[in-house]
């Protein structure tokens, strides 16, 4: 018997500190709702390493403070904030910090680095000063959209290239690849089965047609190539 009540007792305490009720929601829709935020961000973990190491820098460590970075601020949105959204490093900074700071303006990793830091102590300077709220407030909307638009076409080229449905050409920079290629042709099914289980409404449809394929990695170069409540 008591060991029917703990679960429950249990469950019941979460529900009171995270004030599931008042949002309308519950323990097993948060449970599933973070495990898909979970799989659908954790490509980071493996993409940014990447990306900075094409800047000289130690992977491995790369892939552990990315880690670290996700796992921190993500808890402390969660138990400090209680707002359920899931913290990681951006994409598109990294490549900014590779490519153009490192690689184009040719300063070292170090010293891109001390410049993120830098920038790290204004942005937290700013967010406990009014001048944050002025700033977001500030930055027309269509911006705000446009930013998030250009992360997925960011990632939709690496995706591309990396699948070799677009390559290379010195004359228009990418091009068409071999659509009959086992990478191209396993994307292009996974695509086509995502947009029939969403049309069809199935619960996890992109997850299920994420495939897995163990087809040779290729580092991505710019010449080659979240809220879950109720989820």
């Amino acid at each position: 018997m008591s060991q029917t009540i703990e679960p429950q007792a249990r469950e019941n305490a979460l529900a009171r500190v995270f004030m599931l009720a008042r949002h309308g929601t519950t323990l097993r829709t948060e449970l599933i709702a973070g495990l898909t935020t979970f799989l659908t961000m954790v490509y980071i973990v493996f993409v940014n390493p990447e990306i900075l190491g094409q800047a000289g820098m130690d992977k491995g460590a790369v892939f552990t403070a990315t880690c670290i970075a996700a796992a921190a601020s993500t808890l402390v949105m969660g138990l400090y904030a209680n707002y359920p959204v899931a913290l990681a490093p951006g994409m598109g900074l990294n490549a900014f910090f590779a490519f153009t700071v490192v690689l184009t303006q040719h300063y070292t990793w170090q010293q891109a680095l001390a410049g993120v830091f830098c920038s790290g102590a204004i942005f937290l300077l700013i967010s406990v000063l009014p001048i944050r709220e002025a700033i977001v407030n500030a930055i027309p909307k269509s911006l705000k959209l446009a930013i998030s638009a250009g992360i997925g076409l960011f990632l939709g080229i690496i995706a591309l290239s990396e699948t070799k449905i677009v390559v290379a050409a010195p004359a228009t920079l990418v091009t068409l690849g071999d659509l009959a290629a086992g990478p191209a042709a396993l994307c292009l099914l996974g695509f086509i089965l995502i947009a029939a289980l969403n049309a069809r409404r199935v619960v996890g449809a992109t997850l299920i047609g994420m495939p897995d394929g163990d087809g040779p990695r290729h580092s991505a170069r710019p010449c080659d190539i979240h809220r879950h409540r109720g989820a």
